[in-house]
């Protein structure tokens, strides 16, 4: 509490940790960022501050938190995204998300549908937004699909013969 489901879901009880970071080149002790970061940006942060050469055919969609730790107050990023793709034992549904700025955007897989937080107004997401804001839905998903394509998300695969699930950009499921 106050944070929404647990691990293995999409919700910020499933992917909201603390990330500290300590070591050569980090400015300052105890300071406190509110600039989201994902597990993708582990890699080209610790290249840079390595001092080495960044890989970006290898972080794909991983941004170096580096600036950050030199005392930087942001960094350059459109979005964060998930996917996981299955079930799991511990009560996620198939889905990705997209957060952009203060916003994030779920998408359940089974059948389509979506649901949108303002996390800075309801870090619980307890009020789904999705039906007063269509327009920020429509482009936040518009670019969740995009991003599913860049990166080749795989999705879960019925056997053949049996309902197939909803995909995104498939029309009719």
């Amino acid at each position: 509490a106050p944070l929404r489901a647990n691990k293995g879901s999409h919700y910020e009880g499933g992917i909201r940790i603390p990330l500290i970071f300590k070591g050569p080149g980090v400015k300052g002790k105890g300071v406190l960022s509110r600039v989201p970061a994902i597990t993708n940006d582990l890699y080209p942060t610790i290249l840079e501050m390595l001092g080495l050469p960044l890989r970006p055919h290898q972080h794909v969609d991983g941004v170096s938190l580096a600036p950050l730790l030199k005392g930087a107050e942001s960094i350059e990023r459109d979005a964060l995204f998930w996917h996981y793709p299955h079930y799991s034992n511990q009560g996620g549904f198939p889905g990705g998300a997209i957060r952009t700025g203060d916003f994030k955007l779920l998408e359940r897989f089974e059948d389509g549908r979506v649901q949108l937080y303002n996390l800075a107004h309801d870090l619980g997401e307890k009020t789904d937004l999705a039906a007063q804001h269509p327009d920020r839905v429509a482009a936040m998903r518009k670019d969740l699909h995009a991003w599913y394509q860049n990166v080749d998300a795989k999705f879960l695969q019925e056997k053949k013969g049996a309902p197939q699930p909803w995909r995104p950009g498939v029309k009719g499921r």
